[in-house]
């Protein structure tokens, strides 16, 4: 019964036109972006070599599909999580919206089968959002640029990749983002479990993120013991991967912690809405 009400939960979510402003939105903003780099993006390639090239000779392709694919993954990751929310946050106060949760509930299946469900069908939305992802900015990156090495920048400097070296990297990446957008997922379907329509639980994941992203970049010691615990500090963990060497510690540690957050979000949600009273 699970699995089969599983298939009825993707079948609900590709039934809603707003399941497809995310893949809409990421077409059209890598659109723009692979647009916008073909056309000027030797400025940009220039601005970040500028403070390196008195004392390194930089020849090849630098204006590359791998390069393309990390600017993509910088500018969008944290964009996205609105996407996501859309769209699970709509999973179980959208039945209390419409009106179906009672007759959903009077089927032979349990309310925790309800949310791991709506859970597995969230997962492979976010995982889809992901994938379509990955395609774009690396596949067709790749494709409209070409490849080469690929050249990040940061806080300990310069770092230069092997173009034979960038794809476990990039798959490794991709993973670690799906971990962190399944956070959002997690957290709006628990915020879903409180609220009887839809805006609630999206402006609600949105406002956690916000409030946690600032905490996270105020200077303020009070908070040094709190940071480290905050799922938002390790929503960007994936670009760890593009270290040379890679912080395999550190990589492991977010890993756990979004792992964490994950199960903490899923029993909340699985706790409330078994509470849930659908009578009124």
């Amino acid at each position: 019964m699970l699995w089969k009400n599983t298939y009825n939960e993707l079948i609900k979510i590709s039934a809603k036109p707003r399941s497809y402003i995310g893949i809409a939105a990421l077409t059209l903003l890598i659109a723009i972006i692979l647009f916008a780099m073909k056309a000027d993006g030797s400025k940009y390639i220039s601005f970040v070599t500028s403070s390196f090239e008195q004392t390194l000779s930089f020849n090849g392709n630098i204006l590359n599909g791998n390069l393309i694919a990390f600017i993509i993954l910088q500018m969008l990751i944290v964009h996205i999580p609105l996407l996501v929310a859309l769209v699970t946050g709509d999973l179980l106060s959208g039945e209390a919206a419409m009106g179906t949760l009672r007759m959903l509930l009077t089927k032979p299946i349990s309310r925790k089968q309800v949310v791991f469900s709506k859970l597995i069908a969230a997962a492979v939305y976010t995982l889809i959002l992901v994938l379509w992802l990955g395609f774009l900015a690396f596949i067709v990156g790749r494709w409209v640029f070409g490849t080469g090495d690929l050249i990040v920048l940061n806080s300990d400097g310069l770092v230069i990749l092997k173009n034979a070296d960038v794809l476990w990297r990039y798959g490794l990446a991709f993973l670690v983002a799906f971990l962190a957008l399944m956070t959002i997922s997690t957290l709006s379907l628990a915020f879903s479990a409180f609220a009887n329509n839809s805006i609630g639980p999206i402006v609600s994941t949105m406002a956690v993120i916000i409030l946690f992203t600032i905490i996270g970049a105020l200077d303020v010691s009070v908070f040094d013991h709190v940071k480290p615990w905050l799922f938002t500090t390790h929503m960007a963990s994936w670009r760890s991967l593009f270290n040379n060497p890679v912080p395999w510690s550190d990589i492991k540690e977010s890993v756990w912690i979004l792992l964490a957050h994950n199960v903490l979000f899923v029993t909340i949600a699985v706790y409330k809405f078994q509470k849930k009273d659908i009578t009124s």
